[in-house]
């Protein structure tokens, strides 16, 4: 029988229960971006995925702002 790596999560934005999935996931970072946010783990003595899991927390809102980059009539691709 396949291991379930999902578990149950009481403390989401809403209050509501939820499922999250526990797999494993590859992410690739700036060297000095990486060094910046093991320092930070160090520090706090926290886990790299834990820093990651709460920035993203933080700046999630933030980010949804941010226009897709298939957006038709895109600035930024004509000045490049």
């Amino acid at each position: 029988m396949a291991e379930d790596k999902r578990h149950h999560e009481d403390d989401n934005d809403e209050g509501k229960s939820r499922l999250t999935d526990k797999r494993k996931q590859s992410l690739y970072f700036p060297e000095d971006m990486l060094a910046e946010i093991k320092r930070e783990a160090l520090r706090q003595d926290r886990s790299l995925s834990w820093i990651v899991q709460q920035a993203w927390r933080i700046a999630r809102e933030d980010i949804k702002k941010f226009p897709s980059i298939n957006t038709v009539g895109d600035d930024d691709e004509e000045e490049m």
